[in-house]
């Protein structure tokens, strides 16, 4: 299965609802991406999709990606420095743990919507809306080579 063929139409809009719903109160943003395989370790993959997306470009520096290799059954949560330098060390880890629960029961738009919804909370409370605030970048869900691993 292709990565843009994952989430069907209605999860891909439910998926793109979370993220207009979170990012509706914050100048934070949020990205969601998705490959076939993972090409190395999770955590260095998203990383450089981070920066490829553009997302260390934000003003705030306060970027959440959310990034899922979905043949090989990994995902990670990426936040900027800006969002970062105010939640604690294990934020990140709690959101995993809900999305990792609901990807065990089979339920991936709804875990990644939770956790879409939960980091927008964060972003609310650090990041508040201002009435000059721009979306810095696409909500759309992003998607990766179609590529054999390598």
């Amino acid at each position: 299965m292709q990565p843009s063929d994952f989430f069907s139409t209605e999860q891909k809009d439910q998926i793109l609802d979370a993220i207009r719903q979170a990012e509706l109160n914050t100048s934070g943003e949020i990205r969601i991406h998705l490959d076939k395989h993972c090409k190395g370790d999770v955590m260095d993959r998203a990383a450089y999709l981070f920066e490829k997306l553009g997302m260390h470009k934000t003003n705030l520096r306060n970027g959440v990606l959310f990034y899922l290799a979905i043949d090989d059954h990994t995902f990670a949560i990426l936040g900027d420095a800006g969002i970062n330098a105010v939640v604690g060390d294990d934020y990140w880890d709690n959101i995993k743990d809900v999305m990792a629960e609901r990807f065990r029961e089979g339920d991936f738009a709804g875990g990644l919507s939770r956790a879409i919804m939960m980091a927008g909370e964060q972003l609310k409370q650090h990041f508040p809306y201002s009435p000059d605030d721009v979306n810095e970048l696409p909500d759309e869900i992003s998607f990766g080579e179609s590529s054999k691993k390598s």
